[in-house]
């Protein structure tokens, strides 16, 4: 069993039951619920381990509660290791080691996204032993045991009775040419390299915003604090009569090229412009759907 703040349950957590573990979850969004005003406590955590709790798994974000401080030192009281799905977090660069050095016991990043290696890569970061048990799920143990080399760091095979069969995670491997991409996007990553990217989005995301400036709809810039994160554009539709924002997201899906705009606002009546991929010939172009689709053709 692996306990987990219910507010923190997502459609990615089947990774984490697939592997074998029942989430136990704990704790309430009350504010969401409009009930109160409290959240999943590390308390909750801690009243909730038992005989069959393997670790803690966490969610990680800023706003996540609680603390991620908090449920490690409730976890590692009790001699647990903390799991820490932090996928989505980056930037900031620093995350890569300030996750580990609070005291994480496995921490888990996305290749893709602002690394901008492979999107089915992945990086595993934390204690050496959890890391090789991850490991020894993905190796090819089509071998015989006397020779078989695993990686001494991670894998030490004198603690194994035999060559395991091959484990949950070989059906899902990384091509080797995958790991080296995910390596130079990472020294790129982790240099700052990208950081040179950031006034070149910004101008892409004003020319977009110019070219929408006749038409009813209010765009404005939302800019991280980090200085890392890339900026965005939201389109607001909501005081826009005649407007939807979900017939806009779908008119511009079905557009030639298809559009994919950011949708997490759309109840709101908001589309967001995320800037990442964008070229000069690919920021004309979606000026050109974007009046396409606010002008109903």
């Amino acid at each position: 069993e692996l306990i987990v703040p219910r507010e923190q349950r997502n459609g990615y957590d089947h990774a984490v039951r697939a592997a074998g573990a029942t989430l136990v979850e704990v704790g309430f969004h009350e504010p969401v619920a409009g009930s109160g005003v409290r959240r999943c406590e590390a308390w909750e955590i801690a009243a909730a381990i038992g005989p069959q709790t393997a670790g803690v798994f966490y969610v990680h974000d800023a706003r996540a509660r609680p603390p991620l401080a908090e449920v490690i030192a409730v976890a590692h009281a009790r001699g647990l290791p903390v799991l820490v799905d932090a996928a989505g977090d980056l930037p900031p660069r620093s995350n890569l080691r300030s996750l580990i050095a609070a005291g994480a016991d496995l921490v888990a990043f996305s290749g893709g996204k602002a690394i901008r290696g492979p999107q089915a890569t992945g990086i595993l970061c934390g204690r050496r032993d959890l890391v090789g048990a991850a490991a020894l799920q993905m190796l090819d143990l089509n071998d015989h045991y006397e020779l078989w080399e695993p990686p001494p760091q991670l894998i030490d095979k004198r603690r194994l009775s035999g060559l395991p069969r091959h484990g949950i995670g070989r059906g899902f491997k990384v091509a080797k040419e995958q790991i080296v991409a995910l390596l130079a996007a990472l020294r790129l990553f982790v240099s700052g390299a990208y950081d040179a990217d950031l006034p070149v989005m910004r101008s892409h995301l004003a020319r977009v915003a110019s070219g929408l400036a006749d038409l009813p709809v209010e765009c404005r810039f939302v800019e991280t604090p980090d200085g890392q994160s890339p900026p965005l554009l939201e389109i607001d539709v909501s005081r826009s009569p005649g407007l939807d924002a979900f017939a806009l997201c779908r008119r511009l899906r079905h557009g030639s090229p298809p559009v994919y705009v950011a949708h997490g606002r759309l109840h709101e009546g908001i589309l967001g412009i995320h800037p990442l991929h964008l070229t000069d010939q690919r920021t004309a172009d979606l000026v050109r759907c974007l009046r396409a689709a606010i002008a109903g053709r």
